[in-house]
């Protein structure tokens, strides 16, 4: 079997799909691995580390792509890359299943099966192969150090000759994985945190790394899905928690949001009232800006001014630190590898919940029932 690595094309895009230390883990089941030149190399992994861990290296992409029997990417593949997909090739990576229905429709037009590591499901067997978790650690230590550097302030308390200066306080807003490390960092940092999320649930969690759970006066009973992902609320739910959280906001020296609804477009958690409501110089950091955004004004892959508040809107933090990002999504896609292959050769079992649930296309046809619906949508009803 080969394992072919193509380097990354999408603008920004600093992290590889398969680093040094994991091609030597494949290579000792027998497993060849092809790595495109240079494709590490901006998240710190030069040709010569690849060749020393036992890769081959190939100059030209299209070369790598006919003669991978699995191609293992970041980003989704451009149409370029979806062109020089051979029929019958197996293609794992990021691939946004249901924000490019065109492109779940164009990877079965060329006879590729397809596994997008967003549909992993959230089982305990599962948990060594959860790229999305492993990639939102990343975003959400981030997030708080992208804050730290734009407020006009200090994080922690401080005792100086010049007096005592107060710690800032920070709203973390969704505790999913993201958020629970925005919270663990800002906490590091001596910032006050603060941590909202619809669900109950996670309350422990949030009080576990001494933040304080906000509760807010909402009916949050159907909060979360089976996958344990927030599910979308009702328009009037929105404007009272809207309403709700401004004055928590407002109280905010910098707040995280963190909150996204699989499919859909990320709910609108700050408006314009609770931007006016904090003071000069306050930071938002929207993790949300890529479906959205939570927070009124965000622009994806800008800073902006709004009311006095500088609102940051980052689309893609991990690449931002390409090498441990990589190491992290490398060790999962490795980790999923070897389940589809465990000796050395595919043997997917479509019974299997995990390969199931990852399938995004296969024969021809778009496996997953909400991308496939989408796909319909899109193209008039035709699969």
């Amino acid at each position: 079997m080969i394992v072919g690595v193509p380097r990354e094309t999408t603008p920004g895009e600093r992290r590889v799909a398969l680093v040094p230390g994991e091609v030597r883990t494949l290579a000792s089941e027998k497993i060849e691995v092809v790595v495109e030149a240079g494709a590490g190399v901006e998240a710190g992994f030069s040709d010569e580390l690849y060749r020393g861990a036992g890769a081959t290296i190939e100059a030209d992409a299209k070369t790598l792509m006919g003669r991978a029997d699995v191609l293992l990417k970041v980003q989704p593949p451009s149409e370029d890359e979806v062109a020089g997909l051979r029929a019958g090739a197996v293609l794992i990576g990021f691939l946004k299943p249901l924000d490019l229905p065109v492109l779940a429709r164009q990877l079965a037009s060329r006879g590729v099966t397809s596994f997008a590591m967003e549909l992993m499901p959230r089982i305990t067997r599962a948990q060594s192969m959860d790229a999305l978790s492993a990639m939102s650690t990343v975003a959400g230590y981030r997030a708080v150090l992208m804050a730290a550097v734009s407020l006009p302030r200090l994080f922690p308390m401080m005792v100086t000759a010049a007096g005592t200066i107060s710690p800032s306080r920070v709203l973390v807003i969704g505790a999913g994985v993201a958020g629970l490390q925005a919270i663990a960092t800002a906490r590091r940092l001596g910032a006050v945190v603060d941590a909202y999320d619809t669900r109950p649930a996670v309350r422990e969690q949030v009080e576990s790394l001494g933040a304080r759970f906000v509760e807010l006066d909402l009916d949050t009973g159907d909060a979360e899905d089976a996958g344990g992902y927030a599910r979308a609320q009702s328009e009037a739910f929105y404007q009272k928690q809207r309403l709700e959280l401004g004055k928590k906001v407002g109280a905010s020296d910098v707040v995280i949001t963190t909150a996204l609804v699989p499919g859909q477009r990320a709910p609108l958690l700050i408006d314009e009232a609770a931007l006016q409501r904090m003071k000069p110089g306050s930071v938002i950091v929207d993790l949300a800006a890529e479906k959205g955004g939570n927070c009124a004004g965000t622009e994806p892959d800008r800073e902006v001014i709004v009311h006095g508040v500088r609102i940051i809107g980052p689309t893609n933090l991990p690449a931002d630190v390409p090498s441990d990002a990589s190491r992290m999504y490398a060790k999962v896609l490795t980790a999923f590898l070897k389940h589809l292959a465990p000796k050395g050769e595919l043997a997917l079992d479509f019974e299997d919940e995990i390969t199931r649930g990852a399938l995004l296309t296969r024969d021809g046809a778009i496996a997953n029932d909400a991308a496939r619906a989408l796909a319909e949508s899109a193209s008039g009803g035709a699969s």
